[in-house]
């Protein structure tokens, strides 16, 4: 893995928030060596973006900004959503 990825990884997993930790650091680990550069930077803006927002718009509590609607966004969306339903118990 390049710098550039190992540093988005870095950063993924220490976000500030737990959810967002184990969110994004869990979908950097499985998607990053995948993601064309240009990926790569769409990913690195919304690590800028505060948790808190980061939080309602993966879990689809808050719609996306235009500004961060995007291919990488809604990966995670999906990730997230996978990722929720592998923790629910079956019953």
């Amino acid at each position: 893995m390049d710098i550039h990825r190992k540093r988005l990884l870095f950063r993924a997993r220490h976000m500030g928030t737990n959810e967002n930790d184990i969110f994004f650091g869990s979908f950097a680990e499985e998607t990053l060596p995948s993601l064309s550069k240009e990926q790569l930077d769409r990913f690195e803006i919304l690590l800028e973006v505060s948790d808190p927002d980061l939080f309602l718009w993966v879990t689809g509590a808050k719609p996306v900004p235009p500004a961060h609607d995007s291919d990488v966004m809604r990966m995670l969306q999906r990730f997230t959503l996978v990722q929720a339903r592998r923790e629910i118990p079956d019953k």
